[in-house]
């Protein structure tokens, strides 16, 4: 990791934690902490890499875009004794593949989330931050030898959520965060375009989380 990088990470991380702390008012005298799972798919972005698929005889060509894949992870939610404000922290893996008879792409990130939301009855609406780590394009098979790695990246998200019996939450979020791209290798064989340098997300998701 560069210097740079690590200055970012490090304003990164205060930041999450002065958010986490804005979310709990002081006259608040107690705080409920909660376990959290969540899963959900984001769609949008600008294109990563395209490359070009054969299957039965037939070639097209497909794209990975930046905010394309599914996710899953977990993370712990901190509500205050009013149960108007509620933090929720957690960490995900994030994975989208392209895959054909002879080989696959995989395109690969883990988000750190630290968000903050205000509740209403049956719903709470927020936003916050979010820091991607170790963002990689990986080729396999006839795709080997395509890869990418980008720095890690902090961006944001806004989110609004649907809550049922105050611990399922059904939500569509909106995320922002530029990579930039440190390395790269390319299959002229399969790969349609070069790896993207600086490919933004900027793209919707939709998001189900679940607390215990």
């Amino acid at each position: 990791m560069t210097r740079s990088t690590g200055r970012v990470s490090l304003k990164s991380f205060t930041a999450m934690a002065l958010a986490i702390a804005a979310a709990v008012p002081a006259t608040s005298n107690a705080v409920d902490v909660r376990p959290i799972i969540k899963a959900g798919f984001g769609l949008g972005g600008d294109t990563v890499v395209s490359v070009g698929v054969s299957n039965s005889g037939s070639t097209s060509t497909r794209s990975i875009k930046a905010n394309q894949g599914v996710f899953f992870g977990g993370g712990a939610s901190i509500l205050t004794d009013s149960k108007e404000f509620e933090a929720e922290v957690s960490l995900s893996f994030k994975f989208y593949t392209i895959a054909a008879q002879n080989g696959r792409v995989d395109w690969t990130v883990l988000p750190l989330d630290a968000l903050v939301f205000y509740r209403m009855p049956n719903v709470r609406l927020g936003g916050g931050l979010t820091y991607h780590l170790n963002p990689s394009l990986s080729g396999s098979g006839a795709a080997g030898g395509l890869n990418a790695k980008y720095d890690d990246a902090l961006g944001f998200v806004l989110q609004g959520d649907y809550v049922l019996k105050n611990r399922f939450n059904f939500g569509l979020r909106y995320t922002s965060v530029e990579y930039k791209r440190t390395s790269f290798q390319t299959n002229p064989l399969i790969v349609a375009s070069t790896p993207a340098a600086n490919p933004r997300t900027n793209g919707i998701g939709f998001v189900f989380s679940m607390s215990f």
